[in-house]
């Protein structure tokens, strides 16, 4: 647990991935409540770049850098757009990167943000103070988009009663707080036997399309291939399906490992790029028992992590 009490998930998987060394740059691009910048900070006397689009993540990381030296320097913005954040910052090549692809306990638990149906409170959902809110997506698109966000994003198979039904609760009044929102799904959607509540496959999709986090995600990605240094470490936490494929993806296409396909048939152009990473462990590493019993949030997440190699980053080859 950190000095704000938060509880960062596998942070000492994390931290054995990234192998922090004295003066390395490292960049925690999911920074919340610092969790993971503070576990790199004290293992090593390094230099952490937290990066956050939350206003309030960022004037908490500003206090918590007070204590660090100079050593740990939060920047608002999308980690998406690292690249551009750290350039400028006057930092061209950095040592490790970091994503915790769930949301923060500083979001999550302030019933102000909208993002959970165990509060009532205004259904907003954005993890930074711009774009479209949740309600602003849910009283507004047509019936059919709105059925294939929630289906492409939450997995949700009920997701063409669940988009009829909200919009014909919208009719009689706007949809405005979670609690509206989570009696519309429940009225659809029954309680699974594991306990879940039927409206969190919704909340996660509407989450996820507002704060358009599979792109950020892919831009992610790929900033760090652009950034690390040769011998520097990646690792993500991700918490569902949707996020861990993609990550999975651009790790075994990065690291050689995708299908070459058919000897008949032309190379494509990837297939002649040199690995730019290499797995530091194969497969997606999962937390222990032990962390799942006082982290319950743990549960679901899954750790991937790898090694940039000497070659280039595919992007910059034509």
């Amino acid at each position: 647990m950190t000095d704000s009490g938060h509880i960062p998930v596998m942070v000492n998987e994390v931290v054995a991935a990234l192998q922090p060394r004295d003066g390395g740059v490292y960049v925690d691009g999911t920074f919340g409540r610092g969790g993971y910048s503070q576990a790199i900070l004290a293992v090593a006397a390094t230099r952490v770049f937290g990066i956050d689009r939350d206003p309030a993540a960022v004037t908490f990381g500003a206090e918590l850098g007070d204590r660090y030296d100079g050593r740990l320097t939060v920047l608002q913005g999308r980690f998406g757009d690292m690249e551009r954040l750290m350039s400028d910052a006057g930092v061209s090549h950095i040592d490790g990167v970091t994503l915790d692809l769930g949301v923060s306990s500083l979001q999550i638990d302030d019933p102000a943000r909208g993002f959970s149906f165990r509060f009532d409170g205004p259904l907003d959902m954005r993890m930074g103070d711009e774009g479209q809110s949740a309600a602003d997506l849910i009283n507004q698109i047509p019936e059919e988009e709105l059925a294939d966000i929630i289906y492409h994003y939450g997995e949700e198979r009920q997701s063409r009663r669940i988009a009829r039904a909200i919009v014909e609760a919208r009719k009689a009044e706007p949809i405005l707080t979670t609690g509206q929102l989570a009696e519309v799904v429940r009225s659809i959607v029954r309680r699974s036997k594991d306990g879940i509540d039927p409206a969190t496959r919704t909340f996660m999709a509407l989450r996820i399309h507002v704060n358009d986090e599979l792109d950020e995600l892919d831009r992610g990605l790929a900033g760090a291939e652009q950034l690390l240094a040769p011998g520097g470490r990646l690792a993500v936490v991700s918490f569902h399906s949707l996020e861990d494929r993609r990550v999975k993806a651009f790790l075994r296409q990065r690291s050689g490992q995708k299908s070459h396909g058919s000897r008949h048939l032309p190379e494509t152009p990837h297939q002649a790029l040199s690995p730019s990473f290499k797995l530091t462990k194969r497969g997606a590493q999962k937390p222990n028992k032990e962390e799942c019993k006082y982290n319950p949030r743990a549960r679901s997440a899954r750790l991937r992590a790898a090694e940039r190699t000497q070659a280039s980053a595919w992007l910059n080859i034509a």
